[in-house]
């Protein structure tokens, strides 16, 4: 099986990256989420990263 990386339709709060993130790694979305806000307050870079991500990874056809 080809797994490829979608933003997620089903399971997004903004715009699916961490959804996508969690189908493709098979993690709870939630967990992903939690990882990524304390990348944010860690550095703030995270705020770029997630947008860069956006424009990136193509939504679920």
């Amino acid at each position: 099986m080809n797994k490829r990386l979608y933003r997620s339709k089903n399971n997004s709060m903004i715009a699916g990256v961490c959804g996508g993130l969690g189908e493709y790694l098979d993690m709870d979305p939630t967990f992903i989420r939690l990882l990524w806000v304390l990348f944010i307050l860690a550095g703030g870079s995270g705020i770029l990263a997630y947008i860069i991500l956006w424009i990136i990874i193509p939504q679920h056809p």
